[in-house]
């Protein structure tokens, strides 16, 4: 789970801060579109702010990873990554909108979620062996 949590940190850090300080260039390389209106500018900027407090909270309990915080994070990401990937399949079948990083950025979740659930699993097996989680 260290690895997941510590891996997690460095990659929506570094795209909070992309999405942060220039929304336009991911939402043009997700999308295939330009975010030329100002509540998307905006729209854009907040998804950054909530993928650094993803990142700062990853980062936070990698050290600590039988905690019910880092079993918590690890929920919460694995629920972003779902909701990121039906969002983004919906985004190119309904809206049919496709830039060149859509589909690596949806297996991307798709792999991260499933790692998540891995780490989620082997975390119940360790604590049905052990008792409980401390």
């Amino acid at each position: 789970m260290k690895n997941l949590l510590t891996l997690t940190a460095v990659m929506e850090g570094m795209t909070g801060l992309v999405f942060l300080l220039l929304p336009e260039i991911p939402v043009s390389v997700l999308l295939g579109i330009q975010l030329d209106t100002q509540a998307g500018l905006v729209v854009g900027r907040l998804s950054g702010a909530a993928l650094l407090a993803l990142s700062f909270a990853c980062w936070i309990a990698r050290n600590d990873i039988y905690s019910r915080s880092a079993l918590a994070i690890v929920w919460a990401m694995l629920i972003y990554d779902v909701t990121a990937v039906a969002l983004l399949i919906y985004v190119y079948i309904g809206l049919e909108l496709c830039g060149t990083g859509l589909w690596p950025v949806v297996f991307l979740h798709l792999a991260m979620g499933a790692w998540c659930v891995v780490c989620l699993r082997s975390t119940k097996n360790v604590s049905a062996n052990e008792g409980t989680l401390s």
